[in-house]
């Protein structure tokens, strides 16, 4: 009776502690596999539901962990890989596990192959980079409180926003500027995206320059939902919004660089087509653009009214150049719908970029309408954004690099059909 209490007593024990992390797990799984304790800590850190499902995973980056219960031998295939990958079995139990480490910086896939079907998975795991995670070393800035905008560009809308001082700035020294398009789920320290680590690592590394961070949700008019209209649509509204509105506000609490040099704006789907038009639109407002999963589709395509986003692959290559620098990111599951091919148009973009000489980079991997992948690459995609920062100057004439103008215009792949 005693050894069983004494096994009833770790189990709880592990199951209080809550989940534990990738790399003590895996740990965990190569010291001995095969303990109560090992089990306990897996059931309790990947949750038993999703294991019977076939979505269980752990992990941070490099260190993952994945698990399945079932009675049958299954096999985990990682990334659409031709190669599924043999898994090891906890002894008494049908519980089966596999670790490994992956590529940081990017998003990954996972599923499982049990008798030949395909079973369960996930297509949105992020590997961060050790920039996404505190550093005991590293001050951390400071988030205000919600703040709440109304418009009279857009009759009336209230928009929430925060503003986001970073560790050691000086409001005798003007600082750069980068704003946030669905700044809501971007703040939470804790929350997936890591935004604020980062932030607080690549200023403290000096990576990218003192910038005040503006984090802004999309606006209501009453009940209705603003989103679409504000990042979608294919005219100055929002930039004007920002320009004579909102970020006034901003600069009556800090000082903040005016010159596009030193001035970024970003955001994802609608968020990120909408990053893009603003500083197309207004590149003496904003120059650095990061545009994740973006939506140049015809989302608010009104014929014979006003153009849909999808127009804009055609319109830089038809247009003078802009002095912009793009990042851009999608992944070759992305949606697909009346609106659209959401891969297939920032492939457009990105050789549209390419043949007009702008300074770009296209990160495009197999990840599905989500913010894993540019999630996991933030300290990448700020840090190329913001490469060569000189507070001493207000313009910069950005060139794409020599080597990629030897490199050859990007070409589709079928990858669903023989």
């Amino acid at each position: 009776m005693r050894c069983f209490s004494v096994v009833l007593l770790a189990a709880a024990q592990a199951l209080a502690a809550g989940p534990m992390p990738s790399s003590k797990l895996v740990e965990m799984a190569h010291k001995n596999p095969n303990s109560a304790e090992f089990r306990d800590a897996l059931v309790s850190s990947l949750g038993e539901a999703d294991m019977q499902k076939g979505l269980a995973w752990e992990g941070g980056g490099p260190d993952f962990i994945f698990a399945i219960e079932t009675d049958k031998t299954p096999q985990i295939i990682i990334d659409r890989e031709d190669q599924a990958r043999k898994m090891l079995k906890l002894r008494k139990s049908n519980i089966w596990y596999y670790t490994t480490q992956l590529q940081t910086g990017t998003s990954h896939a996972f599923a499982y192959s049990i008798d030949g079907a395909t079973f369960g998975g996930r297509t949105d795991i992020p590997a961060y980079l050790p920039d996404s995670f505190e550093k005991p070393d590293v001050p951390q800035g400071k988030l205000s409180g919600k703040l709440v905008h109304t418009s009279k560009i857009y009759a009336g809308m209230k928009s929430d926003y925060w503003i986001y001082v970073p560790a050691g700035y000086d409001p005798k020294a003007p600082a750069a500027l980068m704003v946030w398009q669905d700044g809501q789920g971007m703040i939470a320290r804790d929350g997936p995206t890591h935004t604020l680590n980062v932030i607080d690592n690549l200023i403290y590394q000096k990576k990218i320059p003192m910038m005040i961070q503006v984090f802004i949700s999309p606006g209501l008019e009453g009940e209705k939902r603003m989103r679409s209209i504000e990042y979608d649509t294919m005219n100055d509204t929002y930039a004007r919004f920002l320009r004579d509105e909102l970020l006034p506000e901003v600069y009556e609490k800090y000082n903040i660089r005016r010159d596009a040099y030193s001035r970024g704006i970003t955001g994802s789907s609608s968020g990120g087509i909408c990053a893009f038009n603003v500083a197309w639109r207004e590149n003496d407002q904003f120059s650095r653009v990061w545009s994740r999963i973006g939506s140049f589709t015809s989302i608010q395509w009104h014929p014979g009214e006003i153009d849909g986003g999808n127009v804009f692959p055609f319109l830089i290559r038809k247009s003078p150049k802009e002095n912009i620098r793009v990042w851009l990111q999608d992944g070759s599951q992305d949606l697909e719908n009346n609106h659209g091919s959401w891969p297939l148009q920032n492939l457009q973009m990105a050789n549209s970029l390419k043949m007009m000489g702008y300074d770009f980079k296209l990160t495009f991997g197999i990840g599905t309408h989500n913010g894993a992948q540019g999630n996991s690459q933030m300290p990448l995609a700020l840090t190329w954004l913001w490469r060569g920062y000189d507070p001493s100057k207000t313009e910069e004439i950005y060139q794409q690099d020599p080597a990629e103008k030897d490199k050859p215009y990007y070409r589709v792949k079928l990858l669903n059909r023989e």
